[in-house]
This record gives C-alpha cells, structure tokens and sequence, in this order.
C-alpha cells in the first residue's frame, strides 16, 4: 500500500505587496490546493508553519484558512497537520484544535510542555496508523533557552543551538518508541516523518524571510534531525529546496512569490510516496495566480518594458528600476505616461526604485528613500551613524537591537 503526502509551508495569508492586497491571489492558490489533494488523492497535507504573515491576521484571511480547511476535510484527504511559524500566533492557531481535530485537522502552535504531545500518530479510516508525524513548531528562544546573569553572547547561541537539538531528539526517540510498538502490533513499516520550521545552514534565502535567532549559530545544522526521521518537511525559507545534499530534508517553498525577486522563480509543493518507511519525493509545479515583473534600464528602457507588457494583455505587477545616469525628477510620473493607453489597468506600477550610479545622485536618492527601501537593520545602522557609535560598540548593540526586534515581532498579540 502507497501512502501520499503533500508538503507546503509559508503561505502568509493576508500578506500585501507594497500595499498591493493579494487576497485573489491566495483564493486561486487555495482552490488549486483543493483540487491538487483531490487528484493526487492524497492522504497527508503537511503545513510546516507561516500560515499567516502576521500574528494578527485579518478576517479575510482567517476566512480564507477556516474555509479551505473546512474543504480540505472533505476532499478525500485523511488527515491535516499544521505546525505554527514565526509569523503565527501560537494561541491563536492553538484555540481552535479540539474544534478542528474533529475534522482530523491536528494543530501545534507552540512548543509543548510534554514531548509526546507533538507526536501524531495519524490513523487510516479502520483505525491502522498510516503514519508518525513529530510535529515540532518554531522553537521560539523563551521555550528552549533559560537566560542566566553574566553569559556571553557566545554561550547564550550556544545554549540555543542546544536546546532546539535537545528537543528534536526527545519528541523522536518519543515517536521511535510508539513505531516500534506499533510496528509490533500491526505488522508493518510505518513511516516516521519530521517536522519543523528553522532556518538551517546553507539554504538558500527568499525574499521576507526574518531572522529567527540572534547570533551566528541562527543557522542551524541538519545533524540536529535524528537519522531515524523518514522524511524532513521544514518551513521558513521560499525557495524550494533539499537541505545538505540530503533529499530527504526539504523546504517545500512559499506558494506564491513573496517579492519580486521571487518572480521569475517556479513555485512548488512536495509530493511524497511512502512504501512502508521507503518513499520517492517528486515536486509539483504551483501555477502563477498573478504575474510579477522586476524590470531595469534608463527612462526609455523601462518605458519600452512597459510597453511591451502593455501588449501581452496580461494583468502584471511591476517593480521598475531606474539604473539610467540621468537624473529625473518626476520617474513616476514618465513612466506612467508609457501606460496612457492602459484603458483596462492590466498594468500596475507597484514600485519605483531610482537607483542613479553617480556618487552625487546616490547622495541625492538617499534623502528620497523611505522605510520600505531599507530593512530594520539598515534603519538602525543609519541610527549609529547619526550619533557617531564607535565601531567596537556596534556588535553588541545590534546583537541586543536584534533580541528585541524579533521580541517584538514574536509577541503573541492574541494571548490574552
């Protein structure tokens, strides 16, 4: 008997682009899902995490998520399994588990306090396991590192690195235990399948990806997963991707393009066949619910680009990147006259990015930049410029600028 798994991760639902909302976009991605688990007649959908962009989602796309879940329980898929993210709010996707866990919808937000709790077994209809799933969500720093007066910056990372490796081996040798008395009872190989959502050394970055941890050991190793996982189905970075040169380790990618650096890049989800603990991983292609295009070149370059996407007929995004030497004042408004016969507003003009090669016009386009131009990190170290921080100073305050940043952008605005 074949079992069929699909992995997915970081769908970000609610997420905007440059203010553009993607809400159709997330629709179209969604319906495809549904009639993707039908075809493939799937057993397993795996969600490794950022479901949602924001710990705060909106009611659209609490809609969006509650809606297709719904679907999903009827679409022939056995079971569902969402782990939380950085993005998500822990107790706002815990809240309603025992509601969806009817629907065999299992949910881990967080962390929890009993490692067996993050071990699913997931059950055929006649109550067989068709497989062990260690359900394991973004460690967060507060859930697995005790801060301690005094440490270095060097043993707090490494206390870190520590506790995540600690954790993955306790919730699998708690998943080895329950195979092996499985196996035992019913005779057959049940696969053991990994979960988690980190940032793991030597992927390959998308675009919106956040720092999960401070400091260098943010990245962490794929020795930290025990050899007896059967499959690794992480989150957090958008780029479809093996880990290591290990097939079995895999980032599914975000389904639609987080930014346009992202799109000209195939989106995927991972289909997995499981033979009893041997499986065969193939990818699908995610089709594009609305084209994105980066275009680059001086004034009359960009508006024969644009132009020229006039004439596909084609609703288009566009981020326009003005390279050229000359300095023009009133960019947007040039390359908008290139759109005067846009009557059905297919094209868009999300972004205008002056990027003069001059050091007089860089000096100038720096006083027009804004903050979407310029990352946290980039707005801080223009904060130490301000105020002539001496360059020995600047490594422990952005290490301590960092810690607060992601508490920030962790805190879970729904807990109370």
């Amino acid at each position: 008997m074949t079992l069929k798994v699909l992995h997915t991760s970081d769908w970000h639902l609610g997420r905007s682009l440059y203010g553009q909302r993607r809400y159709e976009e997330f629709d179209a991605f969604l319906a495809w899902m549904l009639d993707t688990l039908r075809e493939q007649q799937t057993d397993i959908l795996l969600i490794a995490g950022d479901v949602f962009d924001t710990t705060a989602p909106s009611n659209r796309a609490m809609q969006q998520y509650y809606n297709f879940l719904r679907d999903a329980a009827h679409s022939g898929c056995q079971h569902v399994v969402i782990i939380g993210g950085n993005h998500d709010s822990p107790t706002f996707l815990n809240a309603p588990r025992q509601i969806l866990k009817t629907l065999n919808v299992h949910v881990v937000g967080a962390k929890t306090d009993n490692p067996a709790d993050e071990v699913l077994r997931l059950d055929d209809a006649d109550g067989k396991p068709l497989a062990l799933v260690c359900a394991v969500p973004y460690l967060r720093d507060r859930d697995i590192r005790s801060a301690e007066a005094g440490e270095s910056i060097e043993d707090k990372e490494q206390k870190l690195l520590d506790g995540i490796r600690a954790h993955y081996q306790e919730v699998t040798e708690t998943a080895e235990r329950l195979r092996g008395e499985l196996e035992q009872q019913f005779a057959n190989d049940i696969p053991l399948i990994g979960m988690g959502h980190l940032w793991t050394a030597g992927g390959q970055v998308g675009e919106g990806v956040r720092e999960l941890y401070v400091g260098s050991l943010a990245h962490v190793g794929t020795d930290i997963f025990p050899p007896t996982l059967d499959y690794v189905a992480l989150g957090h970075l958008h780029i479809p991707q093996s880990v290591s040169g290990k097939a079995y380790i895999r980032y599914s990618g975000s389904p639609l393009p987080m930014g346009f650096g992202e799109a000209r890049q195939q989106k995927t989800v991972c289909v997995l066949e499981f033979t009893g603990r041997k499986v065969e991983i193939t990818q699908t292609d995610i089709p594009g619910f609305q084209r994105l295009r980066q275009i680059s070149g001086n004034l009359s370059g960009l508006q024969a680009e644009l132009q020229a996407l006039l004439e596909d007929g084609i609703s288009t995004w566009v981020e326009a990147i003005y390279t050229g030497e000359e300095i023009v004042p009133d960019l947007r408004d040039k390359l908008l006259e290139a759109l005067a016969d846009d009557e059905q507003q297919l094209i868009t003009l999300l972004r205008v990015k002056n990027q003069r090669i001059s050091v007089q016009t860089l000096k100038a386009q720096e006083s027009d930049q804004t903050l979407d131009d310029l990352t946290p990190q980039d707005v801080f170290a223009r904060c130490l410029d301000a105020h002539d921080v001496p360059e020995e100073q600047r490594p422990e305050l952005l290490h301590l600028y960092q810690d607060v940043l992601r508490r920030v952008q962790e805190a879970d605005s729904r807990a109370e």
